[in-house]
């Protein structure tokens, strides 16, 4: 009887931990990739919202800040790449 009890009992374990892992992943949000639109002042790139308005310092109106490509990154005609430069 002992030997047909410890089978029985490892199978009810690994079932257990088995049903127990799929749920873990049942309980995150259906969209976590959510993406929020920011806003900033051209003139003053500090300032950042959330939502469409007017810079507090200046009062020009805050534009969709680019999310590709850092605003400070940004390609300049002015830059030179290793092959372009001459000593």
């Amino acid at each position: 009887m002992k030997k047909i009890i410890l089978p029985i009992m490892a199978i009810a374990i690994v079932a257990l931990v088995a049903i127990s892992c799929e749920n873990k992943n049942n309980n995150l949000p259906e969209d976590t990739h959510t993406t929020t639109q920011q806003y900033t002042c051209p003139m003053h790139p500090e300032v950042i919202s959330d939502k469409p308005g007017s810079c507090p310092k200046c009062g020009m109106d805050l534009v969709k800040k680019s999310s590709s490509e850092p605003m400070d990154m940004k390609h300049d005609s002015t830059m030179h790449n290793d092959s372009t430069m001459k000593m």
